[in-house]
């Protein structure tokens, strides 16, 4: 299946399968899903990344046991709207995927979602930087796919 427009991801979906939000870094992977009416975004986990091959089959195995349909790439763009090298090793990773799996996948302009998180945790939840570094990215990945479930008011699927 081919990269999708996020506005029409939501046709490749059933009202029974989540999305998962991805954060990819260069360490690691944070994950979200949704929950099935696609309202609410919640962190799941965080995959400290190794080979492909390895981030794959446990990408696969969350895939099966949520009920995944479709996947939300936080693209990270550079502050000024360019896709730099970051951008091109996501959509590199996205692509080595659709391989493995036929499904939907969509990118979310992830400027700032690492900030705003880190903010957050500062200021509300009053974390440590070392507790902050442990929940950080899988929290980046919740804000992305949360900002893509607002972006199109899923819940009427």
């Amino acid at each position: 299946m081919p990269f999708v427009e996020l506005q029409s991801i939501k046709s490749h979906l059933s009202k029974h399968q989540c999305l998962l939000g991805l954060d990819l870094g260069s360490k690691t992977i944070g994950l979200a899903v949704s929950n099935p009416p696609f309202l609410i975004a919640s962190p799941i986990e965080i995959i400290k990344r190794t080979k492909f091959t390895a981030d794959a089959n446990r990408l696969m195995k969350i895939h099966k046991d949520q009920q995944i349909g479709g996947w939300i790439l936080g693209l990270p763009v550079e502050m000024d709207g360019k896709e730099g090298p970051r951008c091109q090793s996501t959509r590199q990773f996205a692509e080595n995927f659709m391989g493995l799996l036929d499904l939907p996948i969509a990118f979310w302009d992830e400027r700032l979602s690492s900030s705003a998180v880190n903010r957050f945790l500062i200021s509300e939840a009053d974390m440590t930087r070392k507790r902050r570094g442990q929940v950080v990215d899988k929290m980046a990945a919740g804000y992305i796919l949360q900002g893509a479930l607002d972006s199109f008011g899923f819940g009427s699927l």
